[in-house]
């Protein structure tokens, strides 16, 4: 409120005096007023916000300057401006740019007109109006009710702008039919228009009825009783007049019309404009499942073998002098086979390592390895060592490429896979069987813009058949839904998923697992580098003509 009063204030402020001289002139950012030799009250001496308000004009400053008062008038986005004196008051007129579909230009934007100047004092609004006229080159038939004197001061504004100044200074109005122009006050023109209507309502009461039969090729007949209003009680929502009617016959899809001539053109061209074919999209996704999978055993099998006792002679090491013997062996049943405790089998000879880490198995293939045997010239003790390896490196590329064709505005859904059972628990305790799909799904949304390109809503499914658990398979799921726009043709990246699992393991004897170099011999070491990425492309085709049958 405190801010209107200011306003308000301001605005009878700018009330002047004939003898005034004002300087205006248009900057990037706004409109600037110098009253020379102008006083302005303390009051109004101030910066004011009007941003609120609606229109281009973001804030308002009036400051003294010298003997003289500025006022400037900061705007925003798209404007024009135009500055005039009515009688002993100065306007500004601040307008946003916008489409006028009564303006004297048609399809264009703010006014074109030649630009001139006025400074009429005291003058007929009759006569201003004639000025115009001679420099337009337009014929202006004005009302006998147009009466009055104006004062306007303008200065390089358009023709046409210095028009509509005029008509809203004095409240009139205009139509324009081709070069000439009827001005009328705004009242007056209402009141002809009205009388028109009703004219035109009375002859549409005696008027005869025709009928015709409408042929629908693309929409369905029942489509239209929403077009034509025909479920509505409102009668502004009708097409037909109160005494037209209309037959819809959905088996023959035709439209069986009543009404006068005027109604059953407007139903002509309105079929005409709304029963047309609907554009088709062919889209296509693109699923790219790429992987590449690394994986590094090493290990090593290391043991000694004492072969005296069965060799002739005596296992193990003596103590010093004494009797005492000591043997060396991979566990217990390995010192019995090698001091005779225990009988010597098959497989006597693993119980011979002391050290068993050899590389893992990778999907099912073994790894290579090398033996190497130290033994006495005897050849009754035995140092026994086998290292293996094994590298695998793999590289794949999964290409899915779902394809629907869809009209404009129509969802379309393609899918493919299986179901998968698992079992689930009633309410009673007891256990039943229930499907889910594991499949490739595409559902798709295409609306075709005005400029060629396409926006869809588009949810891209992936599912795949994953880990066995009890209850039955689990699914791994890759899933994007979003809305893109894309031009005809042309691919984009719905988007992607990019995935490294880094992984080193080491099995190791403590401490000598740990010794430089030997320590390969008392260690396994695995080392895994696995990449996934998933990227989703689409691509939406506008179908210029209609897509044939096959045969």
């Amino acid at each position: 409120f405190y801010k209107d009063f200011e306003y308000a204030a301001l605005q009878r402020h700018l009330k002047i005096l004939d003898q005034v001289a004002v300087d205006v002139r248009q900057t990037p950012t706004g409109v600037v007023v110098d009253f020379l030799k102008t006083g302005v009250p303390d009051k109004l001496r101030r910066r004011l916000d009007v941003g609120d308000f609606g229109t281009p004009v973001a804030q308002i400053t009036t400051v003294p300057q010298g003997e003289n008062t500025r006022l400037t008038i900061e705007a925003r986005g798209l404007w024009e401006q135009s500055v005039y004196q009515s009688d002993t008051q100065l306007v500004v007129d601040i307008k946003p740019l916008k489409e006028d579909p009564n303006k004297l230009t048609q399809g264009s934007q703010g006014y074109r007109g030649e630009k001139l100047s006025f400074n009429f004092q005291n003058v007929e609004v009759r006569a201003a109006l004639q000025a115009i006229a001679d420099i337009s080159g337009l014929n202006i038939i004005t009302s006998d009710s147009v009466a009055g004197n104006l004062t306007l001061r303008l200065k390089e504004v358009p023709w046409d702008q210095a028009l509509d100044v005029i008509l809203q200074a004095k409240g009139l109005d205009m139509r324009k039919n081709g070069s000439v122009i009827w001005i009328a006050p705004k009242e007056e023109l209402l009141t002809k228009e009205k009388l028109e209507l009703e004219q035109r309502a009375q002859i549409a009461d005696l008027e005869p009825l025709k009928s015709e039969i409408f042929q629908l090729n693309y929409q369905k007949a029942e489509a239209f009783k929403t077009v034509f209003g025909l479920d509505s009680a409102d009668p502004k929502m009708r097409i037909l007049s109160k005494r037209g009617s209309a037959i819809i016959e959905p088996r023959t899809n035709q439209l069986f019309v009543t009404d006068i001539a005027s109604k059953l053109d407007d139903v002509r061209r309105l079929i005409a404009k709304t029963d047309i074919a609907t554009k088709q999209v062919l889209i296509e996704a693109r699923i790219v499942e790429a992987s590449d999978t690394f994986t590094r055993n090493l290990g090593a099998k290391l043991g000694f073998a004492d072969m005296r006792t069965i060799r002739g002679g005596d296992s193990g090491y003596q103590i010093g002098n004494s009797n005492t013997r000591v043997a060396i062996g991979g566990n217990l049943t390995g010192i019995g086979q090698t001091t005779g405790q225990v009988k010597v089998t098959d497989n006597s000879f693993d119980n011979t390592q002391f050290i068993n880490l050899p590389a893992a198995a990778i999907n099912g293939a073994q790894a290579g390895s090398l033996a190497v045997s130290l033994f006495s010239s005897a050849a009754n003790r035995f140092l026994n060592l086998e290292l293996s390896a094994l590298e695998e490196d793999g590289a794949g590329k999964i290409i899915s490429s779902p394809r629907v064709v869809t009209a404009d505005k129509a969802v379309a859904l393609i899918e493919q896979g299986i179901e998968l059972p698992y079992q689930v628990a009633t309410s009673s305790g007891a256990t039943s069987i229930q499907f889910r799909k594991a499949n490739l799904r595409l559902e798709v949304t295409p609306q075709i813009t005005p400029d060629g390109n396409v926006v869809i809503d588009v949810d891209v499914n992936k599912d795949s058949v994953g880990q066995e658990t009890r209850s039955g398979f689990a699914i791994d799921t890759k899933h994007v839904k979003t809305q893109v726009m894309v031009d005809n043709g042309g691919t984009v990246v719905l988007g992607g998923i990019y995935q490294q699992t880094e992984r080193s393991t080491t099995d190791k004897v403590p401490l000598l697992g740990d010794v430089p170099v030997l320590g390969y011999l008392f260690r396994s070491n695995s080392k895994t580098n696995d990449k996934t990425e998933l990227l989703v492309f689409i691509t939406p085709k506008i179908v210029a003509e209609r897509v044939s049958t096959a045969r």
